[in-house]
């Protein structure tokens, strides 16, 4: 339809009961109805209620079910050849193999007959030509084959047999329902959950499995195509826009039973939704930083609810947000204590970096760089985990001390020898390497400080030579395809060591890796984050969990200088229950996030000083508290810890609310009350934020 001087798509939304007789005179023809399927009554509550609850533009978060990439024009028609006419009169060898192959009578795409017969197309186009062959428009190939739930049948220890026993008798009592599947890591929580898929399936039902992006790898579709015959369909960013056309359509006809895709997935328009699997629960990936900024995890338990099915929350270390549900009786839950087939879960042993050193410019203790020698002569794999990609985080002049900042952002230049530049990690400027100092002018006179994974593939390439090393980094993969690849030649045994950030701690099973050490188990302790604590122990507990998984012994060996702060204790003792006692308790103290409710309200702007004016404008126009009892704090505004990004100073103010308190009203009548923004300044308004910088 018309939108001013631009077209634009949109919804019918509702029928209007009270129109206003004199806009009629102000009405546009629609220029064209687009042939989709309606949305349907459970998809629009659910994008008011998340509309309503992340304050975010309903138009905002309906374009998100509707990316179904328009505009692309006519789809390619696929082109089959099947036999129509007398053979030819020249009969070379490729005619006849060709020939035969078609006497079947059956069609075949033109390239599939080609590949099948060993000829070229040329071959077959001239036959074509001749009159022997016929083309035949061949329909669409499916996004997905219907998988079959009795493909296999499961072999379940006596734990998953319990488990997945219990999710179908939750899944056959119809109804909503949240079940928390926490198991420890490779008790096969996965197969588990497959059989909720299977009774889904067999009831002509769609499912949709959830998963962090990097983690929807081949070894889990793989494992999908071994219990059910074929592989789901996929909804991820790098879809390509065709296929992800199609398969938006497909999902909207009811014609694919499940999807396994990133968070976006959730808002895909279902024919008819009867489970949501969310793998990894407790992954960070799963809030949306931009845009609508929403949790996919908490909301897909708002879409069961609203559809009214069954919602599993699979992870071996649960949110502490989750975890207090389970504990309260609000969520099922359902343990795998065990590892599947008797494997043992990893010993862990910490390396005190106060007293185990590692020599001058390294930054592999010798324990550590013994421990690996000793799993490359038994001829099993080694994962060396830092959580910072790059050479290193901060380059400066050893001169004159001049350090390389971003000109747009409050950070350091991180160095990417591979890419032979420094980055910015927040708004993506770059830079070669200058030969000179830009303030003293001394020729070769930087010096990088501090690891990345490229600064320890150097090291453990002088330390093992002879060792096949792969270096796994977010920034050093340039598509999800590759990505898959590099993970499946790692399950494969062809390399001896892994170097990785976090993208090697998602779920992925690797049969000779019985070695984990963590160059710098203290790194996301010190950032201020209400959540560091839990953060750091859920990343390393997976990350640690990658050990002994098929064969043999697994040890896990974090480096830090604070072996007595509880995580370290936890991780080392193995004792996951008084880590959530302790951090439960300390959450409930201070009334954060699950007994208190947070909101982050960020005011930024190109000129630091308009910015931290209408920041304070903002804070004095909060809204006095209504209800003593239930206290509203509003704390700020004050710089934040990013305090320059993309050459935008920004400030925060935080709010902080009880459990109960009806936070997304309190921000409306605030923002109703606040001042006028002029030029370019920006709110950006988080409702449950999981970052603080």
């Amino acid at each position: 339809m018309p939108l001013g001087p631009r077209e634009a798509t949109g919804v019918v939304w509702a029928e209007n009961d009270n129109p206003n007789p004199p806009l009629d005179n102000r009405l546009k023809d629609i220029e064209e109805k687009l042939e989709f399927p309606p949305l349907k009554p459970e998809l629009r509550r659910f994008v008011e209620w998340v509309a309503n609850y992340t304050l975010a533009a309903r138009g905002m978060v309906l374009r998100m079910c509707l990316r179904m990439g328009e505009h692309l024009g006519a789809e390619r028609e696929r082109i089959g050849v099947r036999l129509a006419g007398p053979p030819p009169e020249r009969l070379t060898p490729a005619r006849r193999r060709l020939l035969a192959l078609l006497a079947d009578d059956m069609v075949r795409g033109k390239t599939d007959a080609a590949r099948e017969a060993g000829v070229s197309v040329g071959v077959i186009d001239g036959l074509i030509d001749e009159g022997t062959l016929a083309t035949v428009v061949l329909p669409p190939e499916p996004v997905a084959q219907r998988p079959d739930p009795d493909f296999i049948q499961a072999d379940f220890t006596a734990d998953q047999r319990v488990a997945a026993t219990a999710l179908q008798a939750t899944l056959a009592s119809s109804g909503f329902s949240v079940t928390l599947l926490d198991g420890v890591t490779g008790s096969g929580k996965t197969e588990v959950y497959f059989e909720a898929v299977a009774d889904t399936i067999r009831r002509g039902r769609q499912s949709l499995i959830l998963m962090p992006e990097i983690a929807l790898t081949t070894q889990f579709l793989d494992r999908f195509a071994a219990r059910f015959g074929v592989r789901p369909a996929e909804w991820h960013s790098e879809l390509p826009p065709r296929l992800r056309a199609r398969t938006w359509r497909a999902v909207a006809d009811g014609e694919v039973s499940v999807v396994v895709g990133a968070r976006s997935a959730l808002f895909l328009p279902y024919a008819d939704l009867g489970l949501i699997v969310v793998d990894e629960e407790h992954d960070p990936a799963y809030k949306q930083e931009d845009g609508v900024r929403y949790h996919a995890r908490d909301m897909a338990v708002v879409r069961g609810h609203i559809a009214n099915i069954a919602v599993v929350l699979s992870s071996a270390t649960p949110s502490i947000e989750t975890e207090v549900n389970a504990r309260r009786g609000r969520y099922a839950r359902l343990s795998l204590p065990e590892r599947f087939g008797g494997q043992r879960l990893p010993t862990v042993e910490a390396i005190d970096l106060r007293r185990e050193r590692p020599p001058p410019a390294r930054f592999i203790a010798p324990p550590l760089a013994s421990a690996v020698k000793n799993t490359l002569e038994r001829g099993e794999q080694a994962l060396l985990f830092l959580n910072r990609r790059g050479y290193a985080p901060l380059t400066l002049c050893r001169n004159c001390g001049f350090r390389f900042a971003c000109p747009n952002c409050d950070a350091w230049l991180v160095d990417h020898r591979f890419r032979r530049q420094l980055v910015c990690h927040h708004c993506g400027f770059g830079m070669p390497h200058p030969p000179t100092c830009p303030k003293c002018g001394v020729k070769d006179s930087f010096v990088a400080v501090g690891p990345g994974v490229e600064r320890l593939d150097e090291e453990v390439r002088e330390l093992f030579p002879q060792a096949r090393i792969l270096v796994l980094s977010s920034d050093l993969v340039a598509t999800v395809e590759r990505m898959r690849e590099e993970l499946a030649d790692v399950a494969a045994g062809r390399f001896d060591i892994v170097i990785g950030t976090q993208l090697v701690a998602k779920g992925h099973h690797f049969p000779m890796l019985n070695l984990v050490g963590v160059v710098d188990a203290d790194l996301g302790l010190s950032n201020g984050d209400p959540r560091a604590a839990e953060r750091t122990f859920q990343l390393l507990h997976q990350v640690i969990g990658r050990a002994g998984r098929d064969a043999g012994v697994g040890l896990g060996l974090p480096q830090t200088h604070q072996p007595d702060h509880p995580v370290m204790r936890a991780l080392i003792a193995q004792d996951r229950e008084a880590f959530y006692a302790a951090e439960i308790a300390s959450r409930e103290k201070s009334g954060y996030p699950p007994f208190g409710r947070l909101a982050s309200i960020v005011v930024s702007g190109p000129d630091k000083h308009a910015a931290a004016a209408y920041a304070r404008e903002l804070a004095r126009a909060a809204p006095l508290n209504e209800n003593r009892a239930e206290p509203v704090r509003v704390l700020g505004p004050a710089e934040a810890p990013l305090a320059l990004v993309r050459g935008r100073h920004r400030l925060r103010l935080l709010i902080k609310a009880p459990r109960n308190y009806d936070l997304g009203a309190y921000l409306r009548r605030w923002l109703a009350k606040a001042p006028k923004r002029h030029g370019p300044i920006k709110l950006e308004i988080d409702v449950d934020p999981q970052s603080f910088l």
